[in-house]
């Protein structure tokens, strides 16, 4: 798992890359990426899956915030980045979320 962050010059915002690799779900038909960033939707950001099997989505967050995410695996299983910035508590006690700060 992955999270690269390159910050754009002309907007304050940084284009976010986040990866979940093969091995976190290899039997995978969908991965999306649900956060703070989508008001937690779970079917807004969906991931492309890369020939190598991993998922990848590029999200243009904005500068000097935290947003908490987590990755949701054919609708019903749930997967944190382990390369996320952070971790704080679920609000609905079912784990951490990852944080990215951005």
């Amino acid at each position: 798992m992955s999270l690269k962050i390159q910050y754009l010059k002309s907007r304050p915002v940084g284009k976010v890359t986040f990866q979940l690799p093969a091995e976190a779900a290899p039997d995978a038909s969908t991965v999306h990426l649900v956060g703070d960033f989508n008001d937690w939707d779970e079917t807004s950001t969906s991931m492309t899956r890369l020939k190598n099997g991993s998922f990848k989505a590029v999200v243009e967050l904005e500068r000097d915030r935290s947003y908490g995410f987590r990755y949701l695996i054919d609708g019903d299983h749930w997967e944190n980045d382990w390369d996320a910035h952070s971790y704080r508590p679920h609000p609905f006690g079912d784990g951490d979320n990852g944080v990215v700060d951005v």
